[in-house]
C-alpha cells in the first residue's frame, strides 16, 4: 500500500460526494475548517476503542443511536435532552439485564451526511440534486437549496460543537443520575400496554438501587451513579469535512479523526480500491463498517485485513444490515469465516436498513415486529455459531414520532401521516426504542446465561 496521509483519498475514485461548483470556496472552507479546534480529544477517542475492546471480547455491549439525519432547522436543545434520555432509559435495562456494562454512543453531533441511490431527485417532471444531508444542501426541493454549498460545512461544525456540549452537560451534570433514569423507566412502565411484561425487571432495578442506598452506595459517594460517558458517531461520508478535522495527537503522534470519537462507513462507499476505505484505514479511531447481504466471506476478509491489519480488539465494528428475511442465509457463513480466521471484531445489527418498505399512503417506513425479529436472529445465529452478538444500531428518536409501524401502541400504516418529522429514514419513537430496550434485554440474557 502506498503511504496514508489525510489527503491520499483524493488519489482514489470516489462515491457519493457532491458536485461543488466553486472549488476556491471549498478550498477556503476546508482551510478554515483546519485552523478550527477538534471536536473530540484523542483521548477520550482511545477510551472507546478500550471499552469496544472489553465488547469485542464479551465483556459489553454496544448501544449505538440516534438520528437517520441531524437537521439545522430542528436543531433544538430539548430534542438534544429527549435522544440523550432515550438511549440513558435503554442502557439501564441492558445494564441490568443483560449484566454488562453498555457503551453508549450516539448518531449525534455530526450525523450531517446521507448517501442516495441516486445523484438527481425527480418530480412533477423537475430534475435536481437529490438531498445528501445538510452538511451539503438543502431539503427543500428548489434550485437554490439543492446547489451543494460548502459553507454548509461550518454550520455542521458549530452545530457539532453545541450538541457536544449539552451533552457533556448532561452527561456530567446530574441529569443521567441512576435514579431519574428509573424513574423516568416507570413512567414508560406505567403508561405501556404491555406493563406486566416489563414490570419484574423494573422491581428489581428499583430493588437493586433501594439495596446499594442502604450500604451507603449514593450519587454522593460514587460519581458512576451521578454520571455517564456517551460517544458520538457518524457515517463519515463527506470527505473534504473529515480531511479537515484529522489531527495529529501530540502525546502519541498518531492521527486521529476529531469529527467525532467513531466513524463508519455505509454498504455503498466500502469498496476496497477506493477514497473512503483509503481514509479509514489510516486514522486511529475505532471504526465501523456496513455489511449487507450480498458480501462475501472474500469481500468482509479483504474489508478486516485492510482496517484492522493488527487485530487491534475494539478498532473494527461489523454492523450487519441484512433485513430480517436474509440473516439467516447470510450471517453464519460470514461468522464462520471471521471465526476460523481468528479476527478481532465487534458485531453489531442495524436491523432498520434491510427492513425499510413502502407504505400504501407512499410514506416509506419500517415494521417493528420485522426489526424485533432481525434482533432476535442475529442473537440466535451467534449463539449457535459460538460467537457474540455485541451490540445494535439504531436509527431512533426521543420525540414521538409516528414513523415505524407496530409496537405495542400499535402504529398502523394510516398513522404515519400524523407525525412523520423525519429528515430520510423513518426512526423509531421514544416508546419503541424503550419497548426493544427491554425486548434486546431478554435476549441479551439469555445469550450471556448460555
Amino acid at each position: 500500500m502506498m503511504q496514508w496521509t489525510p489527503d491520499s483519498w483524493r488519489q482514489f475514485p470516489i462515491k457519493q460526494q457532491p458536485n461543488y461548483a466553486d472549488a476556491a470556496a471549498l478550498a477556503e472552507v476546508e482551510s478554515q475548517l483546519k485552523r478550527y479546534p477538534p471536536l473530540v480529544f484523542a483521548e477520550e477517542i482511545r477510551r472507546l476503542q478500550s471499552h469496544l475492546g472489553d465488547v469485542c471480547e464479551g465483556n459489553g455491549f454496544l448501544l449505538q443511536g440516534g438520528d437517520c439525519a441531524e437537521s439545522f432547522r430542528d436543531f433544538t436543545a430539548p430534542k438534544i435532552r429527549d435522544t440523550f434520555k432515550v438511549m440513558l432509559q435503554m442502557a439501564i435495562v441492558m445494564t441490568f439485564a443483560g449484566e454488562v456494562p453498555v457503551v453508549k454512543v450516539g448518531r449525534m453531533a455530526g450525523q450531517f451526511a446521507k448517501p442516495r441511490s441516486g445523484d438527481m431527485e425527480t418530480i412533477d417532471g423537475v430534475s435536481l440534486p437529490s438531498y445528501r444531508g445538510d452538511i451539503i444542501n438543502g431539503l427543500d426541493f428548489n434550485a437554490e437549496a439543492r446547489e451543494p454549498d460548502p459553507q454548509r460545512m461550518l454550520t455542521a461544525y458549530h452545530h457539532s460543537a453545541a450538541t457536544l456540549n449539552l451533552l457533556r452537560a448532561f452527561a456530567q451534570g446530574g441529569y443521567a443520575d441512576l435514579h431519574k433514569v428509573h424513574k423516568w423507566n416507570m413512567g414508560f412502565i406505567n403508561a405501556n400496554p404491555m406493563k406486566e411484561k416489563y414490570q419484574a425487571i423494573s422491581e428489581r432495578i428499583q430493588e437493586s438501587l433501594r439495596f446499594m442506598e442502604v450500604l451507603g452506595i449514593t450519587a454522593e459517594t460514587h460519581p458512576t451513579i451521578h454520571e455517564t460517558e456517551l460517544f458520538t458517531s457518524h457515517e463519515a461520508l463527506l470527505l473534504p469535512y473529515e480531511e479537515a478535522l484529522t489531527r495529529t495527537d501530540s502525546l502519541t503522534g498518531m492521527p486521529y479523526n476529531c469529527s467525532a470519537h467513531m466513524v463508519w462507513m455505509g454498504e455503498r462507499t466500502r469498496q476496497l480500491d477506493h477514497a473512503h476505505i483509503e481514509f479509514f484505514r489510516g486514522i486511529n479511531n475505532p471504526v465501523g463498517v456496513k455489511v449487507g447481504p450480498t458480501a462475501t466471506e472474500e469481500e468482509l476478509m479483504a474489508l478486516i485485513d485492510t482496517l484492522n491489519p493488527n487485530n487491534i480488539p475494539g478498532r473494527l465494528t461489523l454492523i450487519t444490515r441484512m433485513g430480517a428475511d436474509n440473516l439467516a442465509n447470510n450471517l453464519p457463513k460470514l461468522i464462520r469465516r471471521v471465526q476460523k480466521e481468528g479476527r478481532n471484531v465487534v458485531w453489531s445489527s442495524d436491523p432498520m436498513h434491510g427492513n425499510t418498505v413502502k407504505a400504501n399512503n407512499g410514506y416509506k417506513t419500517r415494521d417493528f415486529a420485522a426489526i424485533i425479529r432481525e434482533i432476535r436472529q442475529f442473537f440466535a445465529i451467534h449463539q449457535a455459531e459460538g460467537s457474540y452478538a455485541g451490540g445494535i444500531h439504531l436509527e431512533m428518536t426521543g420525540e414521538n414520532v409516528t414513523e415505524c409501524t407496530g409496537g405495542a401502541y400499535k402504529i398502523s400504516q394510516d398513522d404515519l401521516a400524523e407525525r412523520y418529522l423525519t429528515q430520510c429514514d423513518p426512526r423509531l419513537n421514544a416508546d419503541q426504542v424503550l419497548e426493544l430496550a427491554f425486548l434486546v434485554a431478554e435476549s441479551l440474557s439469555k445469550a450471556r446465561q448460555a
